[in-house]
């Protein structure tokens, strides 16, 4: 790779980097072109972007990053590496769960989700189990929707009760002229009637 080619794939890579939030780096080592290809296609329905990197271009790409010290991942930075760029959190990680039910790889290097780093392969079950930010919005939204649907309910059900009274009420009203006897003398006060 020349000189300029590298400054390109740097580039790429920092293009990639500049703004992600998730950012997984994988070992796909092992794994042959049928199996890459079905990976990668798996990656790109989750909309995760997938680049098999250099590891001293993938550094250099991440030292230049502002904002952000990938120090921390350097040190995994061995043999065989991909790139894993995502919108929502353990999106990567749990392709990479579900594709090790067939493979024994690809394994989890290392990755960098909601400003916390996460160093090797034994974190992967910790990333699979952190919520993305929808379904957090989506519980949140859950948990404030509860009380107010409560309240909602017991407004419905009083006016139904109250509705139910009104209506019961009103043919007792109805029904009371019906029950007095015709035959009651008027009430004192009251001129009869001529015939």
């Amino acid at each position: 790779m020349t000189k300029d080619q590298k400054v390109v794939a740097i580039q790429e890579i920092k293009d990639l980097l500049q703004d992600a939030k998730v950012v997984y780096v994988a070992d796909l080592d092992g794994l042959n072109a049928a199996k890459s290809s079905e990976f990668r296609r798996q990656a790109f329905k989750q909309n995760i972007k997938v680049k098999v990197v250099k590891n001293t271009l993938l550094q250099k790409a991440m030292e230049q990053i502002d904002g952000v010290n990938f120090s921390e991942m350097f040190e995994t930075f061995k043999g065989n590496s991909a790139l894993m760029i995502a919108e929502t959190a353990n999106a990567p990680a749990k392709l990479i769960k579900d594709f090790r039910k067939k493979e024994e790889k690809p394994a989890l290097k290392s990755a960098f989700v909601q400003e916390t780093f996460y160093v090797g392969d034994n974190n992967l079950d910790t990333l699979v189990s952190i919520k993305s930010r929808e379904e957090m919005i989506g519980e949140i939204i859950g948990l404030l929707q509860s009380p107010i649907q409560r309240v909602v309910s017991a407004l419905q059900n009083k006016s139904e009760t109250a509705e139910v009274s009104t209506e019961e009420a009103a043919p007792a009203v109805e029904e009371a002229p019906a029950t007095e006897n015709p035959e009651t003398p008027a009430a004192e006060g009251e001129a009869p009637t001529a015939e």
